[in-house]
């Protein structure tokens, strides 16, 4: 049974996530999310976040290297949420699919971050704050995405505790 882990490595090349009912529904939220955001607009600041440029100090040969690049990173990108929104329920899963987990948790945490504004310095917040659940939500998604990247390297120690909010 899963106590306090979410993510187990269940043999070679095999895996489970096991997330409890709100958290699966939240995880499902936060994806449908992404994708509307990710088919609406990249442009958009947050989202941008996801295709960091190639070039920052060359405008041209960057929007080159978006016209090459974008649509192909932007496939990669629902393809990994496509993966994510059918194993939410907990099924076995191999190490493509925990890889898009893993890029999945990665990405809803950068635009959340972004959102945020997110720097290295750990911000202190009242429960009041209304901000609070945000940054909860940002701490839980680390919190999973180092236990999926602890399950993908098993020559790790094992994965610290809860998420600290």
């Amino acid at each position: 049974m899963f106590s306090r882990d979410r993510v187990r490595r269940r043999g070679k090349d095999r895996y489970q996530i096991r997330l409890r009912p709100n958290e699966r529904v939240l995880v499902g939220e936060l994806v449908q999310q992404l994708r509307e955001q990710l088919l609406a607009s990249t442009d958009e600041p947050s989202v941008r976040r996801l295709f960091p440029p190639a070039y920052p100090d060359d405008p041209e040969r960057d929007a080159g290297y978006q016209v090459l690049t974008r649509d192909e990173l932007l496939e990669h990108k629902l393809a990994a949420l496509d993966v994510v929104e059918r194993t939410l329920d907990g099924s076995d899963l191999d190490e493509a699919e925990m890889t898009a987990w893993m890029g999945t948790l990665n990405s809803l945490r950068l635009v959340l971050g972004t959102r945020l504004d997110v720097d290295e310095e750990p911000r202190e917040l009242d429960p009041s704050d209304p901000l609070a659940p945000a940054y909860a939500v940002y701490e839980y998604l680390g919190w999973v995405l180092s236990q999926v990247v602890d399950a993908l390297s098993p020559d790790l120690p094992p994965p610290s505790s809860e998420p600290r909010v």
